[in-house]
């Protein structure tokens, strides 16, 4: 009986060792299952990622040159307004301008030095580089690594894209950088940029694409690729390249509250707006004569419009080719040339690629019917002119003080339009900063009536009684209008 039970737990434990083992087997087989997939997974990241940049730098370096300039400056001012002052943020990039034009502080001259960077494009001398770098200036030097330096001449410059052409005379051996495709790029593809940030020469980052089609609200044609590569003051208009050396961005701007948040301009877009800088000096754009902005949230409940395709026309501007065309405020435009239309961002650099002087077909919604216009499409104009100080009003009920909309003013703020009143001052604790209004931002209409002056402005708040509410229809930069609400 004994002999009985000992055979018996013997092949138990046999038949559990048995399962045991196969078990250990299997799992074993299916974590070297697994092991082959990681390790190619890994052996893949690790060559993604390169060991060492040097090479690269030393490839593309000398074609990096430092510039420096001397520029003579009215007020306060700062050395490098396009990092300084952040696109987005709590921090008003246009309070230094407010106290300025509205206040009673003397301008006196002095001059600026200011530095940046630029890559050579070619053995004739041609350095592209950032239009706020060697805007105004009244010198401009370059200097190679090899510490040679030249006078510089402007060749041409395009302040809506923040682009400018120089020029260096120099017998034909100079480094010159391969240009990219910036619409190749990937996100989370490895970058380096090369510049000159804080006056130190020669400084290489590195880094990733972070994204790409950022929009900053520097400009109608902002199509940003965003970095996390370190860009400083000194950097800007200094080559983003890839790893096979070729230029894919020119690096313009950061966000000042930001962390190693980077902006360049895509080559391919900066390389159409170079070729006119070099054959004309300056860049011939498509005109339409219109303000837009996309139909969202509150502004297409606020026309009783579903949110889709097309952009709002918020203003037709007198004498141009829409409103000779018959465009009115309030269309939905839908296509451009058989082109459908998807944002205003679209439409504007649609209407800028279109030669000047050709007729174009253009499709709007309004009032629920669709029409068709013919349209001649005229020369953009981004001349300024200043104006005399604006008037003012202060509105102690809702807390705002507000002016009439200038060349300057509007020149200042990057807008296109040419009525409205723009709020300078909001008092703290007011309904006003209570409901949202912000200094910049422009008053288009109140309760559905237009405001093109500080006159029609302090009517429509008249009109107003205690108690009832008003409803701002604003345009604020960065953003495009918005519907602030309040009760008076």
């Amino acid at each position: 009986m004994n002999n009985y039970r000992f055979l018996e737990t013997f092949t138990v434990k046999k038949q559990h060792g048995v399962v045991a083992l196969l078990l250990a087997v299997a799992f074993l087989g299916f974590v070297s299952f697994l092991a082959i997939p990681v390790a190619q997974a890994a052996e893949k990241a690790q060559f993604l990622a390169p060991g060492t940049f040097s090479q690269l730098a030393d490839m593309a370096s000398p074609a990096v040159v430092n510039i420096r300039t001397v520029k003579t400056i009215k007020g306060g001012g700062q050395v490098f307004r396009h990092f300084s002052r952040p696109p987005m943020g709590p921090n008003d990039p246009f309070q230094d301008f407010f106290d300025r034009f509205f206040g009673d502080e003397r301008q006196q001259e002095f001059k600026q030095r200011s530095l940046g960077s630029g890559f050579i494009i070619d053995k004739e001398g041609y350095i592209v580089t950032n239009n706020h770098v060697i805007e105004n200036a009244d010198e401009i030097r370059v200097q190679l690594k090899s510490e040679k330096e030249y006078d510089a001449e402007i060749v041409g410059r395009d302040p809506n894209t923040d682009i400018a052409l120089i020029k260096i005379k120099e017998p034909k051996t100079l480094p010159v950088l391969k240009l990219g495709n910036s619409d190749a790029v990937q996100v989370g593809e490895w970058v380096v940029a090369i510049g000159n940030p804080f006056g130190l020469d020669q400084t290489v980052t590195a880094g990733i694409i972070s994204a790409k089609g950022r929009v900053i609200g520097s400009g109608p044609y902002d199509d940003f690729i965003q970095t996390d590569a370190s860009i400083n003051p000194g950097n800007s208009g200094g080559p983003l390249i890839n790893l096979s050396g070729e230029v894919i961005g020119i690096n313009t701007a950061i966000i000042a509250s930001g962390q190693g948040i980077g902006f360049a301009i895509p080559i391919k877009i900066a390389m159409g707006i170079v070729e006119q800088l070099r054959q004309k000096g300056e860049v011939i754009r498509g005109w339409l004569g219109v303000g837009i902005q996309d139909l969202k949230g509150e502004m297409a409940e606020y026309y009783g419009l579903k949110e889709g395709e097309g952009v709002l026309v918020g203003q037709v501007f007198p004498g141009d080719s829409a409103e000779k065309a018959g465009i009115q405020p309030k269309d939905i435009i839908l296509e451009v040339n058989g082109k459908k239309v998807k944002s205003s961002r679209e439409l504007s650099r649609l209407v800028a690629e279109i030669g000047v002087g050709e007729k174009t077909k253009v499709k709007v919604l309004r009032n629920g019917k669709e029409k068709i216009v013919t349209v001649t499409i005229a020369k953009r104009d981004d001349k300024h002119v200043a104006a005399e100080k604006p008037q003012k009003e202060n509105h102690e009920q809702i807390g705002v003080q507000v002016a009439e909309l200038t060349p300057e003013i509007a020149r200042q703020l990057n807008l296109t339009e040419t009525q409205g009143v723009v709020v300078v001052d909001v008092a703290s604790g007011s309904k006003a900063e209570s409901a949202g209004v912000m200094q910049g931002d422009l008053i288009k209409e109140i309760n559905h009536e237009p405001i093109p002056s500080v006159n029609d402005f302090k009517k429509a708040l008249e009109k107003v009684k205690k108690g009832e509410t008003i409803q701002m229809f604003i345009l604020r930069r960065n953003m495009g209008f918005i519907i602030i609400k309040m009760t008076k």
